[in-house]
């Protein structure tokens, strides 16, 4: 703690600098587990990466920033903090696989209603443990006091990132020819989109999150709503030194009408048979809760698929190999066929 560093007129309008202090200090240990040698660079004003480009003939940087959502909501309520920051990187690491780069480094902010420091630890913790599992960096960040202006127990998360790739190796839509497959990477769930409505269906703020759900398998409706979304990165970087990759979506809002359409070029769509998605149990429990209508909920959860991948069909084999012996249970999810769009059969 930086000494004579304390303001009572500071503290008497909300603002308390000392438990900003204390944030920092709990949270290093987070930290130095994503840093690699020579990073260490905890609170000077900005974060420091070495860019090591060496093999690339043409380096491009890529970025990404997202927050977690609603989905904080339900953190809040259940007093649970310690993995709603992963779901804040993946948010960001896993858009910016899609495009073929490798993420390097990522900065958080959190504004808070008030700085409690082993809150603010708990959250940078998630943060730090999403960074280990993309391989990257967790190089600086911010926590920001805003008393008055959101309650005590509230905040908000996000998050920014940046990877590299070598131009000439980035994901190149344009290759895809109909006949192409569209492979599925499973979710871990709802992942961090839709919370707004799934709050609506179970009317989150006047229920039990901790009862246990029969259509759930006995858990918990908060433990598996707050389940962190996956993360994705080292499963396809993998895969992109082994196959060629011409697509890549990560199915977040708008799930897959919306996202992947994102990955195709101009004159090409999918067509994906319904039974082919292996869709998980809390999917149909909002959609029967809800009344949701099949389009709905397709249009707006991943439904079980948190990235789609479009390889060539002699590649699909080796392909889902390659997924699966670093931990993706992929399968063939659909077609790519001439027209537009996403079909759902």
């Amino acid at each position: 703690m930086i000494k004579d560093s304390y303001s009572e007129s500071y503290k008497e309008a909300g603002v308390d600098i000392t438990a900003g202090y204390r944030s920092v200090e709990l949270m290093k240990g987070h930290i130095r587990r994503t840093l690699t040698e020579g990073l260490e660079n905890v609170g000077d004003f900005g974060g420091l990466f070495p860019l090591d480009t060496s093999g690339m003939k043409d380096p491009v940087l890529v970025s990404g920033t997202d927050g977690v959502g609603t989905k904080l909501r339900l953190a809040i309520l259940m007093g649970k903090h310690d993995t709603i920051g992963i779901d804040c990187v993946a948010m960001c690491v896993n858009d910016v696989i899609c495009c073929g780069a490798k993420p390097l480094f990522f900065l958080d902010y959190i504004a808070c209603g008030k700085n409690v420091p082993e809150k603010i630890a708990a959250i940078v913790g998630g943060v730090a443990e999403g960074c280990v599992q993309a391989g990257c960096a967790l190089i600086g960040g911010e926590t920001a006091e805003h008393p008055g202006t959101m309650p005590e127990e509230d905040y908000d998360l996000a998050g920014f990132t940046v990877g590299v790739a070598d131009r000439g190796k980035l994901i190149d839509k344009n290759r895809i020819a109909a006949g192409d497959l569209m492979l599925a990477l499973p979710s871990s769930g709802v992942h961090s989109n839709g919370f707004s409505l799934v709050r609506k269906v179970f009317d989150v703020e006047h229920c039990d999150l901790n009862v246990p759900v029969e259509e759930l398998g006995g858990r918990a409706l908060g433990e598996v709503l707050l389940a962190p979304t996956k993360i994705y990165v080292k499963p396809v970087l993998a895969l992109l030194k082994q196959v060629q990759v011409k697509g890549i979506s990560h199915i977040t809002g708008g799930g897959f009408y919306e996202n992947m359409p994102r990955s195709l070029p101009k004159g090409m769509g999918v067509r994906i048979e319904r039974k082919n998605v292996r869709v998980p149990a809390i999917f149909s429990l909002i959609q029967e809760r809800g009344n949701i209508s099949g389009h709905d909920m397709f249009n707006t959860f991943n439904m079980g698929v948190g990235m789609s991948i479009v390889v060539a069909r002699e590649d699909a084999e080796k392909a889902i190999a390659v997924l699966r012996d670093h931990g993706e249970d992929a399968y063939i999810l659909g077609e790519v066929v001439k027209g537009g769009g996403v079909e759902i059969v």
